[in-house]
Order: C-alpha cells, then structure tokens, then sequence
C-alpha cells in the first residue's frame, strides 16, 4: 500500500487540529492594551501546543519521507497518535484559562506522553517491514531522543504535584529539545 494517503490524511488532521486550537483563542472585547493581559496565559499555552503539533508534522514528515510500504498496523498506529494529539486543543485551551493550575498542567503533560508514546509505536511499526523500511530504521537508530522525551514527561507530570509552573518547563524544554534537527533530518537532508 503506497504512503500518499497517509500523508494526505495526517496533514488534514493536523490542519484542523491547529484551527481548532486557534478558534479556542478568544479576543478580548476591549482594545486597550490591558485587555490582552487576561489571555496571555490562553496565548503561552497556544503558542507551545503550537509548537509541538509542528514538531509532530515535521517529525511525522520526515518518517514517512523514507517510508516506502505502509500496511494495516501502520495506519492503526497513526490513529492512535492522531487521537491523541486531536486532544491537544482541548488540554491546550483548559491550562492556559485556568492560569497553569496543578491539574490541567499534569492532563496536558499526560496527553504529551501519550503522544510520545504512540509516536514511538508509530515509528517501530514504520521499520518494522525492514526489507522495505530499512532506511528508516538506520536513520531511528536507538531512538535515544525519543525515551529520553518520555522520562521527561513523566518527571514534568509528577512535579506538577509540587509546582505546576516546573512542570510546564520541563514540556517546554522537550519542545525545545525537538525543535533541534531531528535525527532523521541529519542523516537524510545533509
């Protein structure tokens, strides 16, 4: 099976995704400057899910970039991140309005978890037919990058319980850690 409708699909979720996070934003009803005060924590929240539903377009690019054959497993796996991050909105918009209380910092850290881990599925089913994927799987390498994100996270939703604001950092700095060119990147577009 050939890779295009994949492609297609994942950038159509991801479009809407990206809408629906926008839409969420609110304007203020004043035009004085001060009014814009009340949706800053609404505009950081934004601004990382923003970042990070980019990383996972990117990322899921240059996966299917060396992808020659896609099968049943793979399209199933790629569900289960979309769903995943199809509630990024919703995790997005309920921490920036409730000014990163502990709760939903730790929800949007677990939803970040998840995505890191169905990503993770995603990519080890992806090299999975080696004979076709090989290329992939020389590129992945030990995926260091990857459970070290995971770890992250986890340590990010357990200091939520102390500090959400620590928490919220620590999402902050795998944004930050995938934002540099990703492995993928390195081996295949010198």
């Amino acid at each position: 099976m050939g890779k295009g409708r994949l492609e297609a699909f994942i950038d159509g979720v991801i479009a809407i995704i990206i809408t629906i996070m926008d839409l969420e934003m609110k304007v203020p009803r004043s035009s004085n400057p001060e009014a814009l005060s009340g949706i800053v924590p609404v505009l950081i929240s934004y601004i990382l899910s923003f970042i990070y539903i980019g990383i996972y377009w990117n990322n899921h690019h240059h996966l299917l970039h060396l992808v020659k054959v896609v099968n049943g497993k793979i399209l199933w796996a790629n569900l289960h991140l979309l769903f995943w991050l199809s509630l990024v909105p919703f995790v997005s918009g309920w921490m920036g309005q409730n000014n990163f209380a502990k709760w939903p910092v730790s929800l949007y850290g677990f939803v970040m978890l998840m995505c890191g881990v169905t990503y993770y599925i995603l990519s080890k089913m992806l090299v999975a037919p080696a004979e076709q994927n090989a290329g992939l799987a020389k590129a992945i390498g030990k995926d260091r990058k990857a459970m070290l994100s995971l770890v992250l996270y986890v340590i990010g939703i357990l200091t939520c319980l102390i500090h959400p604001m620590i928490g919220f950092i620590i999402y902050s700095l795998v944004a930050i850690l995938w934002i540099v060119p990703d492995r993928i990147e390195k081996r295949v577009f010198p």
